[in-house]
């Protein structure tokens, strides 16, 4: 139901922030990259938590939707809104407010940046290692939204494992606190583990405090060529062994991406199986350790090429951060998918994968986050046509028939919501529904993602 000039004076007058619901602002939030695009009534920029308080209370009246926004890199339609409604824009919300290296915590406001944190944390000794692919410009009330992770999650874990406490506001305009400033506790049922990866559909995120590391010595990046007659799961199981303590990150990339990086690396990495791209973090000691279990697997391996190694890790993920430019298909349409199976599946999901591009005759080119079983198949194909709608399908099929997930690290967003009462199963899906119905009783919060039944009423009277 479209609202009225009163009724955005009203929200108007209830807002210290800005609010505004011209073209230009409109058009700015109205898609993520997702590729898929809605369209926005306004943008909310909130002055602060009470803003928060007010905005809510003027949904639920008016039964409008509200979509949280950061940078909009998410991958699965998270922030567009595609039920129309307000666009909360948190980006300007970027301080961050506290660091304590000795309890190891930062306090931050969500459209702080990853980087932006990390640059923080230097002069303290300590480092935020959560590391997603669009680290240079998504925000960790993004993160916290989306359970965002990266190539380092192989050691460090996803941003569940680095959110220590979050302030929010929900569904019914109660403000509070999830978890706290504390290294451990034993307090009953995790409230904040539930909120982390809600992607905006319980509860807006006023502040977050996160849990910060010692910065290592050393992050050294290594490339290793997959040889050929081995089994790649195998062969990845193999490497993880080698890198042991110090590993902190695993990547695979097929044998196209391979060779498309070698004009962005300088080096011949045209190897018939692809590579791995792996990380090791610590002290010289460790890295010296590693290295020799990894030399010593070439020689029983016998593998085509050195392993390279890059004394700045971060140069390598560069180098990987170009593999959609360097295959040409950067801006081009493409279905980006994330799907994770046990290490001990990897294989049959890797034969499943061309079967299912063959089908439906598009390319598809394979990377992602192997040590985690996290694998990235880009299809080249629009993502908004029945194509891409049913190599999605087989692909979740696929992942579950594996025993796998339908999202490693991506979410659920619009794109996967149908999906969910088969990776959970009705009782379990059904105590999800009644969690969304107390925390938000009118359907206001990003309607139309995760649960895909939830959505505003039509308004009470007046």
């Amino acid at each position: 139901m479209p609202r009225t000039a009163a009724d955005w004076q009203r929200l108007s007058g209830a807002l210290a922030g800005e609010l505004r619901t011209d073209e230009a602002a409109r058009a700015s939030v109205a898609a993520d990259a997702s590729g898929l695009v809605g369209t926005a009534e306004g943008v909310v920029r909130p002055a602060g938590a009470e803003d928060l308080v007010a905005l809510v209370a003027w949904a639920r009246s008016t039964r409008t939707p509200l979509v949280a926004r950061g940078a909009g890199t998410s991958l699965d339609g998270e922030s567009v809104p595609l039920l129309g409604g307000v666009v909360i824009d948190f980006s300007a919300w970027d301080r961050v407010l506290e660091i304590d290296p000795v309890d190891g915590n930062a306090r931050v406001q969500p459209g702080v940046g990853n980087r932006a944190l990390d640059r923080a944390l230097r002069p303290f000794g300590r480092t935020y290692p959560v590391n997603p692919g669009s680290g240079a410009t998504c925000t960790l009330g993004g993160n916290a939204a989306t359970n965002a992770s990266g190539p380092r999650s192989y050691r460090h874990g996803s941003t569940r494992h680095w959110i220590r406490a979050l302030e929010v506001v929900d569904g019914r305009g109660a403000r509070w606190t999830a978890g706290g400033r504390w290294a451990k506790a034993s307090v009953g049922p995790d409230l904040l583990g539930m909120l982390v990866g809600s992607e905006g559909t319980l509860a807006l995120f006023s502040e977050l405090t996160v849990r910060v590391a010692l910065r290592p010595e050393r992050r050294t990046g290594l490339v290793v060529p997959v040889p050929s007659g081995v089994p790649l799961g195998a062969f990845v199981r193999e490497v993880a062994d080698a890198l042991g303590p110090e590993g902190s990150a695993l990547e695979y990339v097929d044998r196209a991406t391979a060779a498309a990086l070698r004009t962005v690396a300088g080096r011949d990495w045209s190897g018939d199986r692809g590579l791995l791209l792996a990380e090791i973090e610590g002290n010289d000691r460790g890295e010296e350790a590693a290295l020799a279990r990894l030399e010593a697997l070439a020689g029983a391996r016998a593998l085509p090429e050195e392993i390279a190694v890059f004394e700045d890790a971060d140069r390598l993920w560069e180098i990987r951060g170009a593999a959609g430019p360097a295959l040409g298909r950067d801006g081009a349409p493409a279905l980006r998918e994330d799907v994770v199976v046990p290490l001990t599946r990897l294989d049959a999901l890797l034969a499943e994968i061309p079967r299912i591009a063959e089908r439906h005759a598009v390319e598809v080119h394979v990377f992602g986050h192997i040590g985690q079983g996290n694998l990235h198949p880009n299809f080249v194909v629009d993502p908004r046509s029945e194509t891409a709608r049913r190599v999605r399908a087989e692909l979740v099929d696929a992942a579950l028939r594996l025993g796998g997930a339908v999202s490693g690290e991506h979410g659920v967003g619009a794109t996967k919501p149908d999906a969910m009462d088969r990776q959970w199963g009705a009782p379990a899906r059904a105590l999800h529904r009644r969690i969304k119905e107390t925390l938000d009783p009118d359907g206001i919060l990003n309607p139309g993602k995760i649960w895909p039944e939830a959505s505003p009423g039509p308004a009470p009277p007046p």
